[in-house]
């Protein structure tokens, strides 16, 4: 059953359309996805989600309620941990969660094992009483998460939760996300500009790019349609590239940065012969498919090479403007 449903949402910043008639639905207990670049309009989705930014046309529904006609059920079937840290520093953990209690208008009767939960799902129960000030940015993240959780939401938006974080420090909040799902069945939309996180974590994925989705599905669904193992070559002199395409086992070929990026199904078993081939090979790598490949399949062009999107636009258009 879908907790989510979005139907050809758009958000306008006057010339500048950060997402453009986007379509999707997210079932319960599901962790999905979104990956793109900075200013791919990520963030922006999930801000119209949450009620936070109007649409400028399209509807979505989450648990059920209107993001349009039902802004506030929507707010109590939601927790949300903002990109940018958001807890008050100069209060404790507890004291934290003591506040955003009130502010969801909690039962008293509730409010302490609430509490208590939230903090022992994430391990900071230990650290309740110190001053956040003192937590680790990933122990920020995490009490953050445990403050989304105070109300038991339906769903989790989580966007780029791991953005600051060390390698140690966002493997160890993947494990708190999958927590969620396995003991809560909660369903979580996340955003990232990680590849690796995407793939560690979500079910699906969409691809987003300048605001469009280019494509959705499982990680394994993706990288297997961009078709195969990747051989990437250099040699000299450069065969000719169509001679290369006549091999059955050769399923696209290209030059990049004076380098053969050849598309092989199955390359432990025809690397030899698509080498004796080439002739006189320089270097040779095989790898099989990323997201990034996928990314640069629907877009062409490398995920880092789309950083900036419709936000540095903006910026550019009032610095043209001055």
């Amino acid at each position: 059953m879908a907790v989510i449903e979005i139907s050809k949402l758009t958000k306008h910043f006057g010339k500048i359309h950060a997402v453009d008639g986007l379509c999707l639905k997210i079932d319960e207990g599901e962790v999905f996805g979104l990956l793109g670049p900075n200013g791919a309009g990520k963030t922006t989705t999930i801000k119209m989600l949450a009620t936070l930014l109007a649409p400028t046309s399209g509807r979505a529904t989450v648990n059920g309620f209107d993001i349009a006609k039902s802004p506030s059920k929507v707010r109590q079937s939601i927790g949300i941990v903002f990109q940018e840290p958001s807890s008050d520093e100069l209060l404790s953990g507890y004291e934290n969660l003591k506040l955003h209690s009130m502010i969801y208008g909690l039962p008293g009767g509730l409010v302490e094992k609430r509490i208590d939960d939230a903090l022992a799902l994430v391990e900071l129960s230990d650290r309740r009483n110190d001053l956040v000030k003192t937590y680790s940015g990933g122990m920020r993240r995490r009490l953050e998460i445990a403050r989304g959780l105070l109300h038991q939401p339906k769903v989790l938006f989580l966007d780029e939760p791991t953005l600051g974080l060390d390698p140690r420090g966002r493997k160890t909040m993947w494990g708190y996300v999958k927590r969620l799902v396995a003991e809560l069945n909660m369903t979580i939309l996340l955003t990232t500009h990680y590849m690796e996180e995407a793939d560690e974590l979500a079910g699906r994925i969409c691809v987003i790019d300048n605001g469009k989705a280019v494509a959705v599905d499982s990680p394994g669904a993706l990288k297997a349609k961009v078709g195969g193992d990747l051989v990437t070559i250099t040699s000299s002199p450069l065969p000719d590239l169509k001679s290369l395409t006549k091999l059955k086992f050769v399923r696209g070929a290209e030059m990049t940065d004076g380098r053969l990026l050849i598309t092989v199904s199955d390359a432990a078993a025809n690397l030899q012969e698509l080498l004796a081939k080439i002739g006189k090979v320089e270097c040779v790598e095989v790898r099989s498919p990323t997201l990034n490949d996928v990314f640069i399949k629907f877009t062409g062009r490398e995920l880092e090479q789309a950083e900036g999107g419709w936000f540095d636009k903006i910026v550019q258009q009032s610095v043209n403007k001055q």
